[in-house]
């Protein structure tokens, strides 16, 4: 059984810049120390990818705060996570959820058995969509969060979208 560990949005922005936070900081070693337990050619991360118009979207609408601007430091995975990514594939995503990488992890389930390890920001939100994306594309594959390696807006809603997942069949580690 291939484990696959994805590595969700463990960029400045979430952990001590525009949208970060004290829990976020709090998680990093925790997401170092799990990133070192894997296979580096099993390890798959994701970057939230807005641009400069950020602001005239339907998120930015509703989330007015500029983050996660292509190319600014904010946009950039946290160095100390990112030297432990280097054989990472990693996914630009333009919103919470990556329908790219849970078609690729779909593939990759049909040519062999695979279990999937979500960690990282935003638990209540970019977390909790992927997990769900995934588990809705594969139905029959194990799907995990830990949550000491993750941390959401605020500690109430990063407790409510554990119980998300768990009502949704998504295992806690």
């Amino acid at each position: 059984m291939r484990k696959i560990l994805v590595v969700i949005d463990m960029q400045n922005d979430f952990i001590d810049g525009a949208l970060g936070t004290k829990e976020a900081e709090a998680i990093v070693k925790n997401v170092k120390n799990k990133i070192l337990t894997y296979n580096p050619r099993d390890i798959i991360a994701t970057r939230d990818t807005h641009e400069t118009d950020y602001l005239r979207t339907q998120e930015g609408k509703y989330l007015p705060v500029e983050h996660c601007i292509r190319g600014t430091d904010g946009w950039q995975i946290r160095p100390e996570i990112a030297e432990l990514l280097q054989e990472a594939v990693i996914y630009d995503k333009p919103t919470f959820g990556s329908t790219s990488l849970a078609e690729d992890l779909k593939k990759l389930s049909e040519r062999e058995q695979i279990e999937i390890e979500l960690i990282g920001l935003c638990t209540d939100i970019c977390v909790v969509s992927n997990a769900l994306l995934l588990k809705a594309a594969m139905p029959e594959v194990r799907i995990s969060v830990d949550p000491a390696c993750c941390a959401g807006v605020t500690p109430e809603s990063h407790e409510a979208a554990l119980k998300t997942m768990q009502s949704c069949q998504i295992q806690m580690v």
